[in-house]
């Protein structure tokens, strides 16, 4: 487990709180190889990041969980998938009129994923993001032991993707085991599955459910 210690207090997050969480998201996601694969252009990728964090989290807030801290530094959007994630026409067309020329790639990217994603009830994270200015705090692991405290009382597994190796060190280090890289297309960078057995064990690894 992680050696790094943070006091940050977890909340559930409110409407209210939507503006400053949609900073947190674009500047946290806004560097990496997915970022550059999917909007090369920096003053472009900040504009089509803004309305795309703003979909994702109105639609957490709607119809999953968002856990935010009490100085709104970091948030993680939950979903649990028992049955699909609401999505839907309406919400890829909400994403095509936000992402613009890009929304291709985005949609091969949600199309990867939803082909990948493992097809028993778990709770799924589809992101995490600390402000920059206050990473190396824990607040990303304070995040995570909230809701996996809350998955190991009810004994309930949890999945996500890793966008990058640092990211997925951070999720080894939490109980996640990683399966096979996986590509978008041949251009796009890999980016792992990865699932977190029950606290008794019983879900299935990656072995049998990522791949």
């Amino acid at each position: 487990m992680p050696t790094t210690q943070t006091d940050a207090t977890i909340r559930r997050a409110t409407p209210p709180d939507a503006a400053a969480l949609v900073r947190v998201l674009v500047d946290a996601f806004f560097d990496g190889p997915v970022a550059d694969w999917l909007i090369p252009d920096l003053a472009e990728r900040r504009v089509v990041y803004h309305r795309y964090f703003r979909l994702m989290l109105n639609h957490g807030l709607r119809h999953g969980r968002v856990d935010t801290t009490t100085d709104l530094t970091g948030v993680a959007i939950w979903h649990r998938r028992e049955d699909a994630i609401p999505a839907g026409p309406d919400l890829h067309h909400e994403l095509e009129t936000a992402c613009g020329e890009y929304a291709p790639k985005f949609l091969l990217l949600d199309a990867l994923f939803e082909a990948h994603h493992p097809r028993m009830p778990h709770d799924y994270l589809a992101y995490l993001a600390v402000d920059p200015t206050a990473q190396g705090r824990g607040i990303g692991s304070a995040l995570l032991n909230h809701a996996h405290r809350a998955l190991d009382e009810k004994s309930q597994p949890a999945y996500l993707e890793a966008s990058n190796e640092h990211n997925r060190r951070l999720y080894l280090r939490h109980g996640y085991e990683s399966g096979q890289p996986m590509r978008a297309s041949t251009e796009a960078p890999p980016i792992w599955p990865m699932w977190r057995q029950t606290a008794d064990g019983g879900a299935q690894g990656p072995d049998r459910r990522l791949r």
